[in-house]
């Protein structure tokens, strides 16, 4: 008992605490980015994520493991793809992009929602024992909300904003690029661990969360100090 003692009073909890902070907020930004997918999807007609189970907010439906160990190491991660048919579109290029957005979007709006709340806690909330981590928290998840997004719209497949781009594409190559999306992966992981895209891709985060914050009157400086 007195080694369990010692060993718990020697416990860093502040640094478990912000830790769980984190990996929630992970967990939260890459449901709702999948979700998004598969709510559009099914929108445009496309019924394959339902059928998988996709259209949930259970976070282990989404999960990749290996995404969200990268998320909370490197800050660029992933979730499992939802499934898409893009035979049940109408257009099936116009919604495989449209499809492809809404993660993005999806996260853009949860981070200016984080950001209001953040604002409401600021204004009102400060001063209790609670505030500080509630403001830690949602400061942190618009942060990697933001960052999910901007990191999605990069047009290198099989990220979001290849999608996109591809829709412009002659068919011949858009289905080259689909066939071999799987493969081009690894040049993402390889750019992310490199450091290659910490340079522009933080750049990028910081003018979105700077003009959220200019929106909604939040000051950027609180997010500068903790994540820039």
């Amino acid at each position: 008992m007195g080694a369990l003692t010692e060993f718990l009073n020697h416990m860093d909890w502040q640094g478990m605490l912000l830790f769980l902070m984190s990996a929630v907020a992970c967990l939260i930004c890459l449901t709702i980015h999948e979700l998004a997918h598969g709510l559009m999807a099914r929108q445009l007609g496309d019924p394959t994520a339902k059928v998988n189970g996709r259209l949930t907010l259970n976070p282990l439906a989404h999960i990749d493991w290996v995404g969200l160990f990268l998320l909370l190491t490197v800050g660029v991660g992933w979730a499992k793809p939802v499934p898409v048919d893009m035979r049940n579109f109408r257009n099936p290029k116009a919604g495989m992009a449209a499809t492809a957005l809404a993660g993005p979007i999806a996260n853009f709006l949860l981070a200016l929602v984080c950001i209001c709340l953040g604002g409401f806690v600021l204004r009102d909330g400060m001063g209790r024992v609670w505030s500080a981590y509630a403001l830690l928290f949602l400061c942190q998840l618009a942060v990697l909300n933001v960052g999910l997004g901007v990191f999605n719209l990069i047009p290198i497949p099989p990220l979001d904003g290849s999608r996109v781009v591809s829709a412009f594409l002659p068919d011949r190559a858009y289905l080259w690029l689909m066939k071999r999306e799987r493969f081009l992966i690894v040049a993402v992981v390889l750019l992310a661990w490199s450091g290659l895209l910490g340079g522009p891709l933080e750049a990028a985060i910081a003018w979105v969360m700077k003009a959220m914050c200019h929106v909604t009157g939040f000051p950027f400086a609180i997010m500068e100090f903790y994540f820039f």
